[in-house]
């Protein structure tokens, strides 16, 4: 499920999504690399017929990144589906100009500041605004650059890889409070519906929010993002990165794109994000997050 590395280094190995066996040369492997170059082909096609710009954003594992950290494990980095997916999208000038490359820079800058959390698999801040930084270089945007000097909480816990220990860790944690000139003004039914009952950290697939920022600063075009847990709806991700820099920014926890709300927003961007372990799921884009909102809602009454 996990290995222990050097310096209190947490590698997730194993898991519903067999972690380290996607680090292998196998057969359904190759054929999932295939599928997934086949849909993101789709994807832009589709997105030029809308006239919108699409971008594919693969946040890497810490077991593709850090393999200096391993101590015992053995696993080889360059077989990582992100690696891997990156070079045959790399075989056309629209798949290169979709693909964003996060895995080349994180590894370039191992040696820095950490850019995940050590007992957790997520990013932290530092991960999260390289990713930023290279979303805003692909679609031509000017990025903030302060992000670094808002307001933060700082504490102490044991996180998701850390929980799983006996001896549970603590690792310090920075939280940002990045939202400063863009708002709430749509979507978000699940996220207050699940606020009010106190079960916010249960809200995944299908939380939707719609941020518009007012400021003379903000670039007037519209993105759409499909993503996951490092983008997120909470005010220190990606999402809330994305929303102090763009006048209109829709978020819609899912992988599995829903055409039709793409359709009626009509982005200038359209980004997907998601972190590398979930490649092994290739989604068929028939997302319904009108259906997925309703069903959650009722669910959520039921249980109250």
């Amino acid at each position: 499920m996990y290995h222990a590395g050097k310096d209190g280094w947490l590698f997730l190995t194993g898991g519903t999504n067999e972690v380290a066996d996607q680090y292998r040369r196998i057969p359904a492997m190759d054929r999932v690399l295939r599928l997934w170059r086949r849909r993101i082909r789709r994807r832009i096609r589709r997105c030029e017929g809308l006239g919108t710009r699409y971008l594919h954003l693969v946040v890497p594992e810490k077991l593709s990144v850090y393999e200096d950290r391993f101590d015992g494990l053995t696993l080889e980095p360059r077989l990582g589906p992100a690696r891997r997916l990156g070079a045959v999208m790399r075989w056309s000038w629209k798949g290169r100009r979709a693909w964003i490359d996060l895995l080349g820079p994180m590894r370039a800058r191992r040696d820095g500041p950490d850019l995940h959390y050590r007992t957790d698999t997520h990013w932290n801040i530092r991960g999260c605004l390289l990713a930023y930084r290279l979303v805003c270089r692909a679609c031509g945007a000017t990025p903030r650059t302060d992000f670094l000097d808002r307001p933060f909480d700082e504490f102490e816990a044991v996180l998701d890889i850390g929980n799983k220990l006996d001896v549970q860790p603590l690792e310090t944690v920075r939280s940002y409070r990045l939202f400063r000139d863009a708002e709430r003004v749509g979507g978000g039914a699940l996220i207050d519906a699940y606020t009010t009952a106190g079960r916010l950290g249960e809200l995944h697939t299908g939380a939707h929010a719609v941020y518009r920022n007012r400021s003379p600063e903000a670039d007037p075009r519209t993105l759409v993002l499909f993503g996951d847990s490092c983008a997120n709806f909470a005010p220190n991700g990606l999402t809330a990165m994305l929303a102090e820099t763009f006048r209109e920014v829709h978020f819609v926890w899912s992988s599995n794109l829903d055409w039709g709300y793409i359709e009626r927003v009509l982005p200038d961007i359209l980004l997907v994000e998601q972190v590398e372990r979930f490649l092994l799921r290739v989604p068929e884009d028939d997302f319904d997050l009108a259906a997925v909102e309703a069903e959650r809602l009722a669910a959520l009454g039921a249980a109250a």
